[in-house]
This record gives structure tokens, C-alpha cells and sequence, in this order.
């Protein structure tokens, strides 16, 4: 809401400055986000009259004009400005004004007595331009012919004036308007509440009037309208209103026009007008049919349904209700005749209806946030005087059609709840005074306020509502911030537990960046990476390719890689922490399941492109499966996962695993399916992981161990083995035999280092065909004393044996 704040005054004029009448308001919730001045510091300037102007005897552009500045003599002045002529009034700059500067930050231009070709000029006719008013320098600003010359121009414009700038809430619709300001201000400040100007019904000249029907009231309340004949629409609009509508931020269009708009900033009633001669038969407000279209004033065409409210004649819709009127019945400068309406929307019939359409309008914005139903009648009225007052005319009866009014229920506020909830004593009697400033009124009996609002306020209707009211006028600078009175306890922290914060901070310290993705996502997506022929389907999408649940993370990663490689993105790194959403009646631990449906939480990344940025220290490569195996890892450290063969739906068949903790199968790892990959327009395929977030939550307690004074010792171990046995299960073998065997308590680490394989179908040495050689190495260590030669190979013998029985031998 933008107002200037000499206007505003004309309604209630508090004993308060500027910034502390700024102050005041946003201490009572209406948030002053600016106040700018109208026009920048300058003096000197007055109004001034041409008397005559003649042509420069040695510049073809230029003029001598003889000026009446009010100072007693006539001043000559050289002009350019090509709009110059005699009798008309300007601002003039006289000799030792001061003019804003040409650039921020500059020094002010001084005007002096000087010579322009030979001539003396003695001030400077301005433009609105060079008085920072506005940016037209097209010519001289021209003033209206009752300008009084002489007069200071700051005061003859009111430059001294500041417009406010206030951030309203939603649900302060009652002060989308300079009557509910000056209603806040005078309850605030405890100003009076000056009476408005054209109070009164207008007489009526005329006995003509317009049918119409409501065949809508869950839509439309009250509609009510006037017939006004032999207007002059090409009037133009007086100073004093365009200035007080271009501070408050609209456009002079029209003297019929900025007449609407004025009122529906001075009283917050959205008014209509048609031009009568358009309009065929009566009005009718009702919902839209199917297939109904209708232009409107901004010149787009759309089309109406049946929850769309529009104004209608004989010939169809003539405009929205509440948002926008049709072009085909618009007033225009020639127009004569004109049907003025104002009306009362519900809001539930105009929320969203614009957005619908892709805009919006200062009418939909104040009827969805609830219009003052008792206050039609007097805007009509308003704006009637107006228009006899600048376009002239005769004006008909008032018609004012009520279908049906919100009720106002009573609102009961207990005086020591409210006194709970504000934390200071407020006593009853500065209750009754709020509430009597601020025009609401009550009963109070045993100690609870019974509220009824009035017909501008839709926003009080709980007890929080009024005593949000209290708080307001009573001043939120009055309340004391106290510190917290409630017991401080030291709980004991989980060890053994990381939080989802810490973990999203591990993920991210491995060089990932979190994205944020839909839960609704592509049925596509679903069948692709997770091999779901049956998604959870939504009953509601907000789109069609929105339509199920994801029981995956993969396709919104897939989504992110994509969008960041069409934008030039060589190297992507991306994590999510998400639910996924699965048809179980099964529930783990941390999960959360609702009518069957399960929705663990998870954790899923993607690794594109180079390694590293490209630096001189390391050779550039790709991300392989190793590097995001070896995140996963870190993450995971120091609890231990097993990744075993398997194959998932989104992932290459030959370079993927799963992952498994503590003998559970918590996730899957591996490089995009090819398929996939060409699928998506992916130049390489990345690689990703994704894992219950409950195995990385999970974390072993730390505990000390004596670090061994004596050296340990290292053996390498080759085997031979069948290609097809896995490493792991060999490797599983020698670390469970750690526990289990006491010759091999002494094993601290088995590690793979190598692995060797003959060319396809040819042996090598003492490998066959179909064999491979995985060399392992072994380190050793007795924390209690050194290793003797016994020990140590009695401790490999022992792990020897173990793998033999899975087919694997010494390699010779």
C-alpha cells in the first residue's frame, strides 16, 4: 500500500512527525517499509507567467521571453524549450536559485545572471525534469492557468510531502485503503477521524435505470450501480487528483478512470465503468458456462468455466467479476453515457480466478482479501460527486441490489487469557479503549469480551484475532522482551546417533551440493529407475507430469545433472535427503508409515565428470565407480559395508552393487544403465548411490585401544581362484578368522591390492583359462610382544585354510 502522507492527514492529522507517525504505524503491525519525499531539496523556484517571447536575434533555438516571476519587475529570459509560448505559467528558477543536481551525489546547480549569444538572461524556465519531478523534458512544465504567480512551486505542489510505503499483511484488507490507514492512525495515536468530502446521496436529475439481477448471491453479495447521462469522458482530471493518484503509485489514464481509481484508494471499494450505450439489456451476475469467452481491458482473451463469476448482459459476459472489466463495454474519451457499479464479491468466488488467468489487478487483490459489504453504497455516492464535479452530467436513482451478506458471529475474548498470552497486566479498561478506538464494538461480562467485527473487517473471527488487536494498539514496543523462565535441563546426547543435520553436513563435506526435489514426479521416472510399474498415483497433481509418488531419488539427480549440463556444467556433483514413498504395511525403525503406505527417509547422490576441478597437481579423469564407492565409505566409517553383486533397474548391470550394513541390505550403488543414459541425453553416465538414511544416522561408539610398541608385520597372499567367485566372500573368510581362530588374532588387516586375469581363453603360468590371480595384503601385529617367524606363518596358514574351502589355493 503507497500513499502520500499530505493526503493521508486530510483524513486524520495526528500531532506526530513523519518518522514518528512511521514509528507508530509499524508498531502496530502496518510495516513502513519506506519513506521517500516527493521530489528532491531545491528552492528558488516559483511560478511564473510568459508574457511574451520572441526570437533569439543570434540562435535559431532559441527565445527571449519577458517573465512575470511575482517580484515586481518583468525578467528576461533566454528559453529553448520548444513548447514555450505566450501566457502560459511554468516553474521558474530565479537568480541565486538552487536546482538538484544532474547526477546523484552531485553539487546543486546555482542559477546566475549570464549571457546566452549576446543576450542576458536573468533565471531559467524549467522542466519537470530538471525539478526531478518526473523524467518528461519534452518541454516546460506547464501549470494550470490559476497557478498563482509568485508562489513558492514547493508549496503550490506540495513537494514537501512523503510517500509511505507500507508492507501489509493478508489479512489487514481493511487498510488496502486511505480510510483504513487514517481509521489505524486514529486509533493509534487517538487523532479524530476527519469526515470524508460528498458524504451525501447525491440528488438525482434523471429517472432512468439499468435491470439487474443477481442469479449468483454464493458469488456476489450486493451489486449496485447508476446510470449518469451527457458526461464529458474527455474532461481532464483535476491536478489535485492526479498528483495524489501518481503518489500513490498509478497512472493518469482518464478523467473516468483515475475517478475509480481514486475511490478505490481513498475508500477501498473497486468500482466499474461501462459505457451504457454498449450495453445490451440488463446486467446479470452470474457463474461462467463452459466455452464462454471474453476480452478484456488489458486486450487478453479468455475463457470462463463454471467457477468463474462474471458480469453478463444480453450478449454474453462483459467482465469478470471483481478482477477485470470486458473490452467490448469500456468507456472510452468519447463515450456519454455511462452505468457506474460497485459491488460485493465474496472472496471465496474471486480467490485465484486472476492467477487462473496468468494476472492480476488491484480489484482481485482487495475483493480476495474480503471488501467492506456496507460500503458499495457510499463509494457510488463518492465517485457520483466526482463525476458531476469534473465530467458534469445528470445522475439517475441509486440502485442497490442486496442477494445475500456475510453474517458477523460474535468473537468472545477472556480478558486473562489475553493477558496470558501478552505477558503484560493490559487491565480491562485500556481493553474497552482499544476496542472503542478501533471502532469494534463489545460487551463485557464477567470478565470476557464479546467482539462483534464490522462489515470492513474479515480478518477477526477467533479469540487470537482480538487479542492480536490489543497487541497492536497497546504497541508492541510496550511489551518487555523478557528472557525465557523455563528450566534449563542437560540431556545426555547420542553417541551412537548422528543427526540429519550432521549427516547432510557430511555429505556436503565430500563435495556434494543439496538439491531439493518434488515428491510428485514423472510415472516415466518411476518405470526408468526403479522398475515401478505400480506408483503411488496422486488423485490431485498439481501437474500431469507430476502425477505419482517417487519411490526413488534418482530421477530428480538425473533432472539436476541435466540441467546443469545444458547449462555448460562440465562437472556435477549433487545429494538429496528425501522420503520416498513405497505400498508396505512393513514399518522399520525411523520410518513412517501412513495407511500402509511406508516412507523411509533416504539419502541419494550423483558424481558426473571430472574427479576434480582440472588443476596442474593431478592428472584429469573421470568419476568411476571406485571414487563414489570410497564417499560412500567415508560416510558410512567406521561402521563397515559389504558391497555385493546385484542388479538394480537404473544401473549398469556389470557396475553396480548393493549395499549392505551389519547383514542388511540398506541401499544400491553403481554407473547409470546405458540404456539410461542415452535415454536422458547424457554425455557420459554418472555415478550414484542411494541408501537408507537410518544406516548413515547409525554410528559405532569410539572406543580406545593401546596403540602396539612393537613393528608390525606385513605378508602379501596370492590366490588363485575361478573367475567367477567373488573377492569379497574370500576376503569375509580371512576377517571373520580374526575372531574365530586364535592363530589369527594377531591378523590386524587384510586388504586386496591386486588382481590378474589371463587373456580371454588362454592360460598363463599356473593359471588357467577360467582362472584369476587376487593377491591380498596381511599385516600383522602383537600389541604384548614382537612377532616370531611361528606366529606369523602359522597366522597365514590359518587364513590359507579358510579360503580352500571356497576353491582358492596359493599361487605357485
Amino acid at each position: 500500500m503507497q500513499f502520500s502522507e499530505s493526503w493521508l492527514r486530510t483524513l486524520v492529522d495526528p500531532d506526530l512527525s513523519t518518522d514518528a507517525l512511521a514509528h507508530a504505524l509499524t508498531m502496530s503491525g502496518l510495516e513502513v517499509e519506506e519513506t521517500d519525499p516527493v521530489a528532491p531539496p531545491f528552492n528558488g523556484v516559483v511560478v511564473a507567467k510568459v508574457l511574451e517571447v520572441a526570437r533569439h536575434p543570434d540562435a535559431d533555438r532559441l527565445n527571449v521571453c519577458q517573465v512575470d516571476a511575482g517580484t515586481g519587475e518583468t525578467l528576461t529570459i533566454v528559453c529553448g524549450a520548444p513548447n514555450v509560448a505566450p501566457g502560459i505559467k511554468v516553474p521558474c528558477a530565479t537568480v541565486g536559485a538552487a536546482l538538484p543536481p544532474a547526477e546523484a551525489g552531485g553539487a546543486p546547480f546555482q542559477i546566475k545572471i549570464g549571457k546566452l549569444r549576446g543576450v542576458q538572461s536573468f533565471g531559467m524556465l524549467c522542466s519537470a525534469r530538471e525539478l526531478k519531478l518526473s523524467e518528461d523534458h519534452a518541454g516546460l512544465m506547464i501549470l494550470p492557468e490559476d497557478a498563482p504567480v509568485g508562489m513558492n512551486i514547493r508549496e503550490y505542489l506540495d513537494l514537501d510531502d512523503t510517500i509511505f510505503v507500507v508492507k501489509l499483511t493478508p489479512n489487514k484488507a481493511d487498510c488496502l485503503s486511505l480510510l483504513g490507514v487514517a481509521r489505524e492512525v486514529a486509533a493509534i495515536t487517538g487523532a479524530p477521524l476527519k469526515d470524508l468530502p460528498g458524504q451525501g446521496a447525491q440528488a438525482s436529475t434523471i429517472a432512468d435505470t439499468l435491470p439487474v439481477r443477481i442469479s449468483s448471491p454464493d458469488g456476489c453479495g450486493r451489486f449496485g450501480g447508476r446510470i449518469i447521462r451527457n458526461v464529458n469522458a474527455a474532461a481532464p482530471s483535476p491536478r489535485w487528483m492526479v498528483e495524489r493518484l501518481e503518489r500513490a503509485g498509478q497512472r493518469s489514464i482518464s478523467a473516468l478512470v483515475d475517478i475509480t481509481n481514486y475511490v478505490m484508494l481513498e475508500l477501498g471499494q473497486p468500482l466499474h465503468v461501462y459505457d451504457l450505450n454498449r450495453l445490451q439489456g440488463g446486467i446479470d451476475v452470474r457463474f461462467g458456462r463452459a466455452g464462454e469467452t471474453l476480452k478484456l481491458l488489458n486486450e487478453q482473451t479468455v475463457t470462463l468455466d463454471e467457477t468463474t463469476l462474471a458480469i453478463t448482459d444480453a450478449s454474453g459476459p462483459i467482465g469478470l467479476a471483481g478482477i477485470m472489466g470486458g473490452d467490448s463495454t469500456k468507456a472510452g474519451l468519447e463515450t456519454q453515457n455511462i452505468f457506474l457499479e460497485g459491488a460485493f464479491f465474496f472472496p471465496q468466488a474471486i480467490q485465484g480466478r486472476a492467477r487462473k488467468y496468468n494476472f492480476t489487478s488491484d480489484a482481485s487483490h482487495r475483493f480476495e482479501r474480503g471488501v467492506d459489504f456496507a460500503g458499495n453504497v457510499r463509494a457510488l455516492e463518492r465517485a457520483t460527486q466526482l463525476v458531476l464535479d469534473i465530467c458534469g452530467g445528470q445522475a439517475g436513482p441509486l440502485e442497490d441490489q442486496v442477494a445475500k451478506l456475510p453474517e458477523r458471529q460474535p468473537v468472545k475474548m477472556r480478558v486473562a487469557r489475553a493477558v496470558k498470552i501478552l505477558g503484560v497486566p493490559v487491565t480491562e479498561q485500556e481493553m474497552s479503549a482499544i476496542f472503542t478506538r478501533l471502532g469494534l464494538p463489545f460487551t463485557l461480562t464477567d470478565g470476557v469480551f464479546e467482539v462483534t467485527p464490522p462489515s470492513y473487517r474479515f480478518d477477526i473471527e477467533i479469540e487470537e484475532d482480538l487479542i492480536e488487536e490489543i497487541a497492536r494498539i497497546y504497541g508492541f514496543d510496550r511489551i518487555p522482551a523478557n528472557p525465557p523462565v523455563a528450566a534449563s535441563e542437560m540431556r545426555p546426547t547420542q553417541e551412537g546417533r548422528r543427526s540429519q543435520h550432521a549427516v547432510r553436513h557430511a555429505v556436503a563435506a565430500r563435495d556434494y551440493h543439496e538439491t531439493v526435489g518434488f515428491s510428485f514426479v514423472d510415472v516415466e521416472w518411476e518405470a526408468d529407475f526403479a522398475g515401478n510399474d505400480n506408483p503411488i498415483k496422486l488423485l490431485n497433481p498439481i501437474a500431469s507430469h507430476l502425477a505419482v509418488m517417487r519411490s526413488t531419488l534418482i530421477g530428480s539427480l538425473i533432472a539436476t545433472a541435466r540441467y546443469n549440463l545444458n547449462r555448460k556444467a562440465s562437472r556435477v556433483r549433487v545429494f538429496e535427503i528425501g522420503r520416498t514413498y513405497h505400498r508396505d504395511n512393513t514399518v522399520a525403525s525411523g520410518e513412517l508409515s501412513v495407511g500402509g503406505y511406508r516412507q523411509p527417509l533416504t539419502v541419494a547422490a550423483l558424481a558426473y565428470g571430472p574427479v576434480l576441478e582440472e588443476q596442474w597437481g593431478a592428472a584429469a579423469r573421470q568419476v568411476d565407480f571406485f571414487d563414489v564407492k570410497g564417499d560412500l565409505e567415508a560416510l558410512l566409517a567406521p561402521r563397515a559395508a559389504r558391497f555385493v553383486k546385484a542388479e538394480h533397474p537404473a544401473l549398469h548391470p556389470g557396475r553396480s552393487a548393493a549395499i549392505e550394513v551389519d547383514g542388511k541390505r540398506v541401499g544400491f550403488i553403481g554407473e547409470l544403465h546405458p540404456r539410461w543414459q542415452q535415454k536422458y541425453d547424457l554425455p557420459q553416465a554418472p555415478v550414484l548411490f542411494e541408501i537408507e538414511a537410518e544406516a548413515l544416522f547409525g554410528r559405532d561408539v569410539a572406543s580406545y585401544e593401546d596403540i602396539s610398541k612393537f613393528p608390525p608385520v606385513t605378508r602379501d597372499l596370492a590366490l588363485v581362484v575361478d573367475q567367477a567367485q567373488p573377492v569379497q566372500v574370500l576376503l569375509d573368510a580371512m576377517l571373520a578368522a580374526r575372531h574365530d581362530d586364535p592363530a589369527c588374532s594377531v591378523v590386524q588387516s587384510v586388504r586386496l591390492f591386486d588382481e590378474f586375469r589371463p587373456k580371454a581363453g588362454a592360460a598363463s603360468g599356473s593359471l588357467g583359462a577360467q582362472d584369476k590371480s587376487v593377491a591380498f595384503r596381511v599385516t600383522l601385529q602383537d600389541p604384548s610382544g614382537t612377532l616370531q617367524d611361528e606366529t606369523v606363518q602359522g597366522a597365514i596358514n590359518a587364513l590359507v585354510q579358510r579360503v580352500e574351502g571356497f576353491g582358492a589355493r596359493l599361487r605357485a
